[in-house]
């Protein structure tokens, strides 16, 4: 018995060692596709914008499609398989550049806007590829499978960026026209790519049973994480979407903005190798904490100066802060659910972070354009406080003993 156990472990871990790379290319070709958006949507909305404040819509349109996209991406995946939820998010991957293009070569604001959103969705799909790695690993195999897949991440914030520099002039005067072009092949590509991915549908008792969702939300553990993702979130895409408008109004070129960018995706998602690490030795609540400080640290770097260096360690330093505090909290949540539980909870603590992220976002342009980038920074400030105020009180709880263990919750299905 132990070795045919082990027999299938290494058949599972072989299984998804096959999908790893198809996965972390896919993770580098979509988050090239968002670092498209990032790059340029701010730019081309107050080219397109009938007014300076609404810049940041296009941006904004993204983040919301990224909300609205999670919860139909479980509920296809769960339904369908993720293969075909991969292929769905591919094909809004598609859309958004063809659309993209479309609309900067005949100046429609309204278009450009839809073209985003349809991005939104597919970075919605993006979101489950490090799930997808760890469908059917060994417990030892899965930590390492999400890692790898996440590393994907890095090789996006070099290609994106450069996809940009690269492209932006090739259909003068229409900047970034053909690099929407080119975003559509990319997606194109990813497309392919997913399709090859061995990717089983979830197991019947990982779909029912468990706690009624209300019962778990409302635990202290629950609602701390959940502040934590976020102000963790929502504050890195608030300065992120920001900071491309602000570098050319401080007549920074195009090429600054590009490079800045690019590190803020590397910063995001390097330290992904250790993170993990760091929670297993220090404890999630403590890397969280050092997440929100640093997301701080890079809002008094803005503040300071409005260099290039500046904005790139402002940048740089909110790329990791954003990784510690989110993944993190990520691992916060884990702790507040069971196995049969994951689906429905991990889908909304996801769709509370992007809603608000996109409320957040639709609020830049109009901070950034009526009282520029210092309020911008200024405003991380309150929500990086309530959050540490938030987990320190948790903590503190629980360390007295006042917040039962999850063991303690009665189980319903048993």
């Amino acid at each position: 018995m132990i070795d045919l156990t082990a027999a299938d472990e290494i058949s599972d871990d072989a299984r998804a060692r096959s999908n790893l790379a198809r996965l972390a290319a896919a993770q580098a070709l979509t988050g090239a596709n968002s670092a498209v958006i990032f790059a340029t949507g701010s730019i081309v909305g107050a080219a397109l914008a009938p007014d300076m404040s609404l810049a940041t819509v296009p941006l904004s349109m993204y983040v919301l499609g990224l909300a609205a996209g999670t919860l139909p991406t479980g509920a296809i995946s769960r339904a369908y398989g993720r293969r075909v939820a991969f292929m769905i998010g591919t094909g809004c991957g598609v859309l958004t550049g063809l659309l993209g293009s479309f609309a900067i070569l005949h100046g429609s604001f309204a278009l450009f806007c839809c073209a985003t959103f349809l991005g939104g969705l597919y970075g919605a799909v993006s979101q489950s590829y490090r799930f997808a790695a760890a469908d059917g690993a060994s417990t030892a195999f899965r930590p390492k499978a999400v890692s790898w897949v996440m590393a994907g991440g890095i090789f996006a914030g070099v290609l994106g960026p450069q996809l940009v520099q690269w492209t932006m002039d090739i259909w003068a005067p229409s900047l970034f026209a053909f690099s929407f072009v080119v975003q559509a092949a990319v997606a194109l590509v990813a497309m392919a790519i997913l399709y090859g991915v061995d990717a089983p549908k979830p197991a019947a008792s990982d779909l029912h049973g468990g706690r009624p969702l209300f019962a778990i939300v409302r635990q202290p553990r629950f609602i701390a994480a959940a502040i934590c993702g976020i102000v963790a979130y929502p504050m890195m895409n608030l300065v992120m979407t920001s900071a491309p408008l602000a570098m050319k109004m401080c007549g920074l070129s195009l090429s600054d903005s590009n490079f800045g960018i690019q590190w803020h995706i590397v910063a995001m998602y390097g330290p992904s190798f250790f993170t993990g690490s760091l929670i297993a030795r220090f404890g999630a609540p403590k890397v969280v904490a050092t997440g929100l400080l640093l997301e701080a640290i890079a809002a008094t770097v803005g503040l300071s100066g409005i260099t290039a260096l500046h904005f790139w360690a402002t940048l740089i330093v909110l790329g990791v802060g954003w990784n510690l505090g989110f993944v993190g909290a990520s691992a916060l949540v884990l702790e507040t659910h069971r196995p049969q539980e994951r689906n429905k909870v991990q889908a909304f603590n996801d769709f509370l972070v992007f809603g608000t992220m996109a409320i957040g976002s639709f609020s830049s342009g109009q901070l950034l354009a009526n009282y520029g980038w210092s309020a911008v920074n200024l405003v991380v400030y309150p929500p990086v406080l309530f959050g540490l105020a938030v987990l320190g009180f948790t903590s503190f709880a629980r360390r007295q003993g006042r917040l039962q263990p999850l063991s303690e919750f009665p189980d319903p299905s048993i």
